[in-house]
């Protein structure tokens, strides 16, 4: 059984990009946490460390300070729509642009091909958060306070989130957009409400 991560190994977890999962730390920490499998070398220069799905798993279960709103902890998360007190302004838009930026970098050097066009492993991982970083970084408006905009949920459905729109136009863009961004997406009606949404998941070809 593989031993726990030391001290000095979770805090180099915890301090990993909270987007692409890249990690700073000395040359022995780093090749220790890829002997345990937490994380892995990538074989092209600059031949940056960035954690595995195990090691994203670590480091969500390590107790955090709530993320929002974002200014409060320094802590960029994507805005899933629903926040009380959503960030916003100049600063919320570098935000967003950087984190879809690194996202696409994050694309480029763990895909087998290069191509920034397809979802990539942490995506799948963190589903509702990629596809609320996708809608977000390209103008749309979430959900949150008095304002209407998209919500993106959670599902039963593996590998697939749900996303609310306030009308069918929105919804639509929604779709469009995320299409654009490597996922697929099909609009349904919910059996009991008729409330149409859209159900997405990351596309692999």
């Amino acid at each position: 059984m593989t031993r726990p991560p030391t001290a000095a190994q979770r805090r180099v977890i915890e301090a990993a990009d909270p987007v692409t999962g890249r990690l700073r730390g000395t040359e022995s920490q780093l090749a220790a946490l890829v002997k345990q499998g937490l994380a892995f070398r990538h074989p092209r220069p600059p031949h940056a460390h960035f954690l595995t799905p195990a090691g994203h798993r670590v480091r969500e279960a390590v107790p955090e300070v709530p993320a929002e709103p974002v200014a409060d902890t320094g802590v960029f998360a994507a805005r899933v729509g629903g926040e009380e007190e959503p960030p916003a302004g100049p600063a919320r838009l570098r935000e967003v642009h950087s984190a879809w930026q690194g996202l696409l970098e994050l694309r480029r050097m763990t895909g087998a091909d290069g191509a920034v066009d397809r979802p990539c492993g942490w995506e799948r991982a963190h589903l509702v958060r990629a596809a609320a970083l996708a809608l977000e970084a390209a103008g749309h408006r979430p959900a949150g306070g008095d304002a209407d905009g998209y919500r993106v949920r959670a599902t039963p459905q593996p590998e697939a989130v749900a996303v609310y729109a306030p009308d069918a136009r929105t919804l639509t863009a929604c779709a469009v957009t995320l299409e654009r961004a490597g996922w697929q997406a099909g609009e349904y009606s919910e059996p009991r409400t008729g409330v149409r949404y859209l159900l997405a998941s990351p596309r692999r070809v």
